[in-house]
């Protein structure tokens, strides 16, 4: 019985395991890759006892605008940022170490192209500092733990309490309310939940 055989030229053999030794590399490098995306989005969630990175760190986790608004006080370009047009429940943590610092509750549309809001989630979360800079004579809202720059405070803000605080997106990390618990704020959910019930209320018609 002749039996037929089947011979590959040795330069196909070799392009085989080079394309085979070719896709592990790019398995293992994706696998790498996530878990280093997953390691970094953990060492970013709320931490209260977290430490402020070095700058060196910081350069190099940090965007460009994120590290020059930050650590140098530079000024975003108003409606080509992140969150000035975001109208989603949730809250907006310090870019650096996950602080909680402004809820969407207080968040309102006051036309400069820059995240407003009331006031802070906690008056103990930010720090406020005269500014000089530009010729101007400015209030300065700069993150406690941090020490981030954030933005500015005015007094042209709505009533109750008559202020605008104009923040920079680039200091910024908005966690929605469906992830609020997984990033470790869950003690936060209660505030949307009374907002929730309020807005039901004042839908309700009278009798």
């Amino acid at each position: 019985m002749n039996i037929l055989r089947v011979s590959y030229p040795r330069g196909s053999r070799k392009s085989l395991w080079s394309a085979f030794i070719a896709t592990v590399i790019v398995i293992i490098g994706l696998v790498f890759w996530s878990y280093t995306q997953g390691q970094r989005k953990l060492a970013m969630k709320a931490n209260p006892n977290k430490s402020v990175p070095n700058d060196t760190e910081l350069r190099t986790r940090l965007g460009k605008d994120q590290y020059r608004v930050t650590r140098e006080g530079a000024t975003e370009t108003p409606f080509q940022n992140a969150y000035w047009n975001n109208h989603q429940p949730g809250i907006y943590v310090d870019i650096i170490t996950g602080e909680p610092l402004f809820s969407s509750l207080d968040k309102f549309d006051s036309g400069t192209g820059w995240p407003s809001f009331t006031k802070p989630i906690s008056k103990d979360k930010v720090v406020e500092k005269s500014d000089s800079s530009f010729g101007m004579e400015r209030i300065e809202v700069r993150s406690s733990k941090s020490d981030s720059h954030l933005g500015h405070v005015f007094k042209d803000g709505p009533q109750p309490n008559g202020e605008r605080y104009s923040i920079n997106s680039a200091a910024l990390r908005f966690i929605p309310v469906g992830k609020l618990q997984e990033e470790g704020l869950g003690d936060y959910l209660p505030l949307f939940s009374r907002a929730e019930i309020g807005d039901q209320k004042s839908a309700s018609p009278r009798r």
